[in-house]
C-alpha cells in the first residue's frame, strides 16, 4: 500500500462578511484608506494584493466643468452636446466654462480661447474634439482632475487606431489626470430621477445603448445613481468604477455590460472589494462564442479573454453573470432592493394548479429549494383552501379564496412559516377582479414582512391597473414579466447572500514571499523548452507533489536493476523533451514482470524513438500504480488573468468529455473543493459500483500546491499538465503518474 504524503493544507476560507440586504445598505468593510504597506503589497509573482478605489466624487459631482470645443452654432453636433452639458451642470451645481478659440460666448456664457485661459482650476473637462491628445497635455498643465473624450477612431478601428490609443493612454498617465474614453458618450451626464428612494443601481456599460433597459427602470420606480460609459478604456476602466461604486452607501447593486476586460487582475481586485462590502455585481459579459468575441473586439479593441476563464473568475469572486439585458435589469433591481433572506425555502403560490406545477418544475431544475410545507402548515392552509387542492408546495388555492378575506390569510400563513424565505406568485394573465384582489393582497402582505415577495405578471399587454399601479407602485414586491427572469433573479439573490456570508478575500492569505520550493523549481526551468517527463516530475517533487518510485536509465542492464529497486510490476516509458503523447507512438509499456520483459521493452522503446527521430534523455522505469481515479491538474496562461489552474477527469477522458473546472489564483481550499463539485464526473471521487471513495483531501492539496507553483513561477511556466494524477482510495494520497511542463 502506498503511504500518504499529506501536508498542511492552506488556510481555508472562513466567514468574514455578513450579508448586506437591509434598506438602506450598510457597508461592512471599512472605507478607510489602506496603509502604506497595504498600498504596495504584492503577491509572490509581483502582482498587487490591493487596489485603491479611485476617488471619483469630483467626476460625478464636479464643482467646475470645462467644455473644450463648445458650440451654439445651428446644425453643429457639438451644439446639442453643449446644451445637454449646460443642463447637467445646472442639475449638479457645477460652474461651466465653454472653451473655443473663435467664440466670445456660447449660449450666453463667457467663452475662453484655450485651456490656459480658464478662470479657475476645473474638476472635469469634456473634450468635444477629434484629437484629444494635444488637449490632454494642456489639461495636465492646468492640473485638471478628470477628462472625458468622446472621439472615436481608436482601438476599435484596428492596429493604427490601437497605436493612437496607446499614445493617448501614455499621455494621460504622464499627466496625472484620469480619462474616461475615448469612444464614449453622454450617458455619464444623464438626468436621474431625484424623487426615488431606497438603494440604487449604479450602471457601467462599454456600449452606451446597452444600458438603456437598466436606465429605464426609473420609470418603474427603481432608483439609479450613476452611469459610467467606459468606451475604449484608455485609462479609467470597468474595474475602477466597480471599486468606486462598491464604496458608495447609496449603491445597492452594480449592473455592468462588459465587452472586454482591460486588466484581469484589476477586475478581480474590484470584484473582491465589492464582495467584501456585500455589494452585488451583475454583469452581461459578451464573448461566449467566437462570433461574440470577434464583434466585441471590433467594438472596444480589447481582449475578451477565454470565456471559460472569465466565467470561472466571475463565479470565484461572486460576480453574477447573466446572458440578456432583460435579466440584467431584473436581477440588479431585485438585488438592489431586497432585504437579506431569512431562509432559502421558496413557496410557489398560485390560483392555478397547472401554473404552480409548471413554475415549480422550472425552479427546481434551476436549483431553487421548493420545500414541502409541514403537515401542520398544510392543515392551517386547508382552513381556507378546499381539501382536494394541493398545498404542500406549490400551493394551489383554486381561485375562489382569492376574491375574499381568505386570500390575505393564506399569504400571511405562508410567510409566517420559518422555512420560507421567498414567496413567488405567478399570475399568468389578468382575470379581474380576482387578479386585482390577489395583487393588492400580495402588496399589502409584502409591506408587513421582511421576506421577499415576487410576482410574475404574465399578461403581454402590461397596461392593466393591477400591474401598472398596484404592483409597480410597490417598493417591496419584486415584479417580473417572465418565469425565467424571476428564477434567474431569485437564484442570484439567494446565491449572493450565501456567498457573501462566507466570503473571505483570497488576497488576504495570498503568499507574499517565495517558498524554498521556488528556488529548487527555478533551477529546473529551461526557458523556451518543453521539459522531459523526468524533469517535469522533478519540478513536481520540488513542490512536494508525489510521483511514483522511478529511475531514469540509459541501458537495458540498468533498466533491469532499476526494476528490482522499484519493485515489480513496472511501467517503462521513453523520456525526452519533445515527447508529449508517448502512448500514441508506442513509447509506453505497462505491467512488466520479468527481467526479460524489461530488456525487450528497453530495446523496443529505443528502436521506436530512433525510427521516429525523437531524442531521448533515457527510459523511465516506474512503479506501477493501478487502483484509483484518474484526474488531471494543470496550469495555463490566460491573456487577461495570467496563470490559471485547471482540474478535471484525467486520462483519455479529459479529451473526450472536457469535464474541467478552472480557477484564477489566488484561491483557498474552499474554492479548490468547489472546483471538484463543478465536475460532471464528481461522483467518481465519491466511489461508484463498489469502488472506495477517493482521497479528495490529497487531491485538494495537489491543486493548492500547483497553484503555489503557478503563482511563484508566473509566466516562466507556460503550461503544466499532470495527467493522469492517480487519486488513490481515501487516506492513501495521490500520485502524479505523468507530467508535461513547458517553459516560456
Amino acid at each position: 500500500m502506498l503511504g500518504s504524503t499529506h501536508g498542511t493544507l492552506t488556510t481555508d476560507f472562513r466567514a468574514r462578511v455578513e450579508a448586506c440586504g437591509e434598506t438602506p445598505r450598510t457597508a461592512v468593510h471599512s472605507t478607510a484608506a489602506p496603509s502604506a504597506e497595504d498600498a504596495v503589497a504584492l503577491d509572490v509573482s509581483g502582482r498587487p494584493l490591493h487596489a485603491d478605489a479611485p476617488d471619483l466624487d469630483r467626476f460625478f459631482r464636479p464643482e467646475s466643468v470645462a467644455v473644450i470645443g463648445a458650440s451654439d452654432a445651428d446644425g453643429r453636433p457639438n451644439t446639442g452636446i453643449t446644451r445637454q452639458l449646460i443642463a447637467w451642470a445646472e442639475r449638479v451645481g457645477a460652474r461651466l466654462h465653454p472653451v473655443h478659440p473663435t467664440r466670445a460666448t456660447v449660449f450666453g456664457l463667457p467663452c475662453h480661447a484655450s485651456v490656459a485661459d480658464l478662470p479657475e482650476q476645473v474638476d472635469l473637462a469634456v473634450l468635444l474634439v477629434a484629437d484629444p491628445l494635444p488637449i490632454v497635455e494642456q489639461l495636465a498643465e492646468a492640473k485638471v482632475k478628470f477628462a472625458v473624450a468622446f472621439a472615436s477612431g481608436f482601438a476599435e478601428t484596428g492596429d493604427e487606431g490601437a497605436a493612437a490609443q496607446a499614445r493617448l493612454g501614455a499621455a494621460v498617465r504622464r499627466s496625472g489626470l484620469r480619462l474616461l474614453g475615448p469612444n464614449t458618450n453622454l450617458n455619464a451626464f444623464e438626468k436621474f430621477r431625484g424623487d426615488l428612494d431606497g438603494p440604487a443601481i449604479a450602471l457601467i456599460t462599454q456600449s452606451g445603448h446597452q444600458g438603456r433597459p437598466v436606465y429605464t427602470l426609473q420609470e418603474l420606480g427603481i432608483r439609479l445613481s450613476h452611469w459610467a460609459p467606459t468606451g475604449n478604456e484608455a485609462d479609467l476602466e470597468t474595474s475602477d468604477f466597480i471599486s468606486y461604486f462598491a464604496e458608495q452607501p447609496e449603491v445597492g447593486a452594480i449592473a455592468c455590460y462588459v465587452e472586454g476586460l482591460k486588466d484581469g487582475r484589476q477586475f478581480l481586485l474590484a470584484a473582491d472589494r465589492a464582495a467584501r462590502n456585500g455589494v452585488p455585481v451583475v454583469a452581461v459579459k459578451v464573448g461566449r462564442t467566437e462570433t461574440g468575441a470577434r464583434m466585441a473586439a471590433s467594438h472596444t479593441g480589447k481582449l475578451t479573454g477565454a470565456d471559460t476563464v472569465v466565467d470561472a473568475a466571475m463565479r470565484q469572486f461572486g460576480v453574477i453573470r447573466v446572458d440578456g439585458l432583460d435579466e440584467l435589469q431584473d436581477t440588479a433591481a431585485l438585488l438592489a432592493r431586497a432585504r437579506k433572506p431569512l431562509a432559502e425555502g421558496v413557496v410557489v403560490y398560485s390560483i392555478s394548479g397547472g401554473t404552480g406545477a409548471h413554475f415549480s418544475d422550472l425552479a427546481t431544475e434551476a436549483g431553487l429549494s421548493i420545500p414541502t410545507l409541514s403537515q401542520a402548515k398544510q392543515d392551517e392552509l386547508h382552513q381556507w383552501i378546499p381539501e382536494y387542492l394541493g398545498v404542500s408546495n406549490p400551493v394551489d388555492n383554486g381561485g375562489h379564496p382569492v376574491g375574499d378575506w381568505r386570500g390575505r390569510k393564506i399569504i400571511d400563513a405562508i410567510l409566517a412559516d420559518p422555512s420560507v424565505g421567498v414567496l413567488i406568485c405567478p399570475i399568468t394573465g389578468p382575470f379581474p377582479p380576482m387578479s386585482d384582489k390577489l395583487a393588492q393582497d400580495l402588496v399589502d402582505a409584502a409591506e408587513q414582512t421582511d421576506k421577499l415577495v415576487c410576482v410574475i405578471w404574465g399578461s403581454p399587454v402590461g397596461t392593466e391597473e393591477a400591474y401598472r399601479t398596484t404592483l409597480l407602485g410597490s417598493s417591496r414586491v419584486a415584479t417580473f414579466r417572465t418565469f425565467g427572469n424571476c428564477i434567474t433573479a431569485v437564484r442570484a439573490y439567494l446565491g449572493h447572500h450565501r456567498f457573501t456570508a462566507a466570503y473571505r478575500s483570497p488576497f488576504e492569505d495570498a503568499p507574499r514571499t517565495t517558498s524554498p520550493s521556488f528556488r529548487k523549481a527555478r533551477a529546473l526551468m529551461r526557458p523556451g523548452q518543453q521539459l522531459s517527463e523526468h524533469a517535469a516530475k522533478q519540478l513536481l517533487r520540488a513542490y512536494g507533489i508525489r510521483v511514483p518510485r522511478e529511475q531514469l536509465v540509459t541501458s537495458a542492464a540498468a533498466a533491469v536493476r532499476a526494476a528490482g529497486l522499484v519493485g515489480y510490476p513496472v511501467v517503462m516509458k521513453a523520456s525526452g523533451p519533445q515527447l508529449a503523447h508517448k502512448t500514441e507512438l508506442g513509447l509506453v509499456k505497462i505491467g512488466l514482470t520479468s527481467a526479460s520483459q524489461i530488456r525487450d521493452a528497453y530495446r523496443e522503446l529505443t528502436d521506436i524513438a530512433r525510427y521516429e527521430n525523437v531524442p531521448l534523455d533515457g527510459v523511465l522505469v516506474c512503479q506501477m500504480v493501478e487502483r484509483g481515479v484518474e484526474m488531471v491538474v494543470g496550469v495555463t496562461q490566460d491573456d487577461l488573468f495570467g496563470p490559471t489552474v485547471t482540474v478535471g477527469l484525467g486520462g483519455v477522458l479529459v479529451e473526450v468529455l472536457h469535464d474541467v473546472a478552472v480557477r484564477v489564483p489566488p484561491f483557498g481550499e474552499d474554492q479548490a473543493r468547489a472546483m471538484l463539485g463543478e465536475l460532471r464526473g464528481h461522483a467518481l471521487l465519491e466511489g461508484v459500483r463498489g469502488a472506495p471513495p477517493a482521497d479528495v483531501d490529497a487531491l485538494v492539496e495537489v491543486i493548492l500546491r500547483v497553484q503555489r507553483m503557478a503563482m511563484e513561477l508566473g509566466d516562466e511556466l507556460s503550461e503544466l499538465d499532470i495527467n493522469p494524477l492517480m487519486v488513490l482510495p481515501r487516506g492513501q494520497g495521490a500520485v502524479a503518474l505523468d507530467a508535461l511542463a513547458i517553459c516560456r
